[in-house]
């Protein structure tokens, strides 16, 4: 390096790829009709509770496959964010796959504040991933996540 010259530190910004989109698309699975979801809060798509402009899904909304897969494409990058500025050590794809999946399910502050991704940042060992990987699976205070959770650190730890 040249004298006086700075070394740059490179961002990633890692984002999720085919088959991140098909895991969130088959836990979310597609509804273009809204409906209200395991603690009733009304949703449609591909478990969305909001459109890409804030306003909130409300019951009586429909879209189509193609709005979906739209409001999809808009909406994930906030995630995929989240999992990008969250994460500070190398992350495969499929790892990044089944965090963008959780973050998705969970929410960017309860991803971002989360006991997993102190874990995750501090190398910890891949039962303790496991742990609070798998913590996420109460909805509506019922572990109705479980499977999801298990079939997502599945990918997270697949080559």
């Amino acid at each position: 390096m040249a004298q006086g010259q700075l070394e740059v530190e490179e961002e990633i910004n890692m984002k999720i790829d085919i088959k991140g989109r098909e895991l969130i698309y088959k836990e979310e699975g597609v509804v273009l009709s809204a409906y209200l979801d395991s603690v009733k809060i009304p949703t449609i798509g591909v478990g969305f509770t909001f459109y890409p402009n804030g306003d909130k899904v409300k019951m009586g909304d429909k879209i189509t496959h193609v709005k979906c897969d739209e409001i999809f494409d808009k909406i994930v990058v906030q995630f995929e964010q989240a999992v990008n500025k969250a994460i500070k050590v190398p992350i495969t794809q499929n790892q990044f796959n089944a965090m963008v999946s959780l973050c998705f399910n969970i929410g960017v502050k309860a991803f971002s504040d989360s006991t997993l991704v102190k874990k995750i940042n501090s190398n910890s060992s891949i039962l303790e991933v496991e742990k609070w990987f798998t913590a996420w699976c109460n909805a509506g205070g019922a572990p109705i996540l479980l499977g999801r959770r298990k079939r997502e650190f599945k990918i997270y730890t697949t080559t």
